[in-house]
């Protein structure tokens, strides 16, 4: 869609976004093309592509009201550029936009990484085995990796608190249930009294990427090449991230009709991962089931706001959801974390 044209392309205004990318980014060449890249549910990504086909990314917030903390831009922007010069692989940042005059809300812009994401399994099809089983132990050994880094050492140690990772996260996502709720699911509430009764003891704290799965990462070459989607992003407990991630690591054959890439076959399995985790950190996963649970219960909570969203609008028109398969997600993904407490 070319530059005169963007006007009808809901987040972006072309004309004061094209001022700005001018103003702020090295080397551009307008006209712009911009796009809305397909898969995100909550904030909004869009490719910008200058009259010399150079790419950039744009990362704005959903359109409309929405509930704030997870969409701060410049949290995001900032979290990115601590990272760029560790072992996690992400996309370098470009600039920062605060001033809502511009867009109506806050973005930044980062730099383009080329690879395909694997958001179902179709995708991760068209992957070799062994570019499958070398990703798979890569995507543990970059996790290993983040949680490795101490928050001081890049200027993230007052990210969030440290302690009490768990009872904060209990608290937060209860509140965003409350707030998104639209209609009764008892296993949301079961879960959340079990996972109160019975929380572990936080061993350390880490940065916790918050929703470390394929379908957020850029490959190639058997390899992350960009993490992407650090919204979520805080200090807490490590192990949230494992179990979030095991979750997301359907095997073939175990969930009827699944697509998550995995489902594909030809990764490496969950107790490899585990294994592998563990003897990267010399962390305990004895109580993983735990945390998979926790992390069960959470998406759900998580995907009850995107569903209102959608539901009230503030996702743009015309996006390719069937609202009633998400809303009965939700409590397949409260029911499986309930299964896994009382198992």
């Amino acid at each position: 869609m070319q530059q005169n044209d963007q006007q009808e392309l809901a987040g972006i205004h072309a004309a004061n976004v094209t001022a700005w990318f001018e103003a702020n980014v090295e080397g551009v060449s307008p006209p712009f093309e911009f796009e809305l890249i397909a898969g995100g549910h909550s904030n909004l990504t869009f490719s910008v592509t200058d009259s010399e086909g150079n790419v950039y990314v744009l990362r704005r917030p959903p359109l409309g009201h929405v509930l704030e903390s997870a969409h701060d831009m410049g949290r995001e922007h900032r979290i990115i550029s601590a990272l760029i010069d560790t072992d996690v692989p992400v996309a370098r940042t470009l600039g920062l936009c605060k001033d809502t005059d511009v867009n109506e809300a806050p973005f930044y812009v980062m730099a383009y990484v080329a690879g395909p994401v694997l958001h179902d399994a179709e995708t991760a099809s068209a992957l070799s085995d062994e570019a499958r089983q070398a990703l798979g132990l890569n995507v543990v050994d970059v996790l290993a990796a983040l949680h490795e880094i101490d928050p001081d050492d890049v200027g993230l140690g007052d990210l969030g608190r440290k302690e009490a990772y768990l009872e904060r996260q209990l608290k937060r996502w209860n509140k965003q249930w409350e707030a998104s709720k639209t209609h009764e699911i008892p296993a949301m509430d079961e879960t959340s009294r079990l996972l109160a009764e019975s929380m572990p003891e936080q061993v350390g704290a880490t940065i916790v990427h918050g929703d470390y799965r394929l379908g957020n990462m850029i490959v190639g070459e058997g390899r992350i090449q960009a993490v992407l989607d650090w919204e979520l992003c805080t200090l807490g407990d490590p192990l949230a991230d494992v179990g979030y991630l095991l979750n997301s690591w359907i095997q073939p054959g175990e969930v009827e009709e699944d697509l998550a890439p995995t489902a594909a076959g030809g990764f490496p399995d969950r107790d490899v991962l585990t294994a592998r985790y563990a003897e990267a950190t010399g962390r305990d996963l004895q109580a993983i089931d735990y945390y998979r649970a926790f992390s069960h219960w959470r998406l759900a909570a998580i995907g009850q706001g995107v569903y209102k969203r959608y539901l009230v609008g503030a996702m743009g028109e015309n996006r390719d959801l069937d609202l009633d398969v998400y809303k009965e997600s939700v409590t397949t993904r409260a029911e499986a974390a309930l299964a896994l407490l009382s198992g």
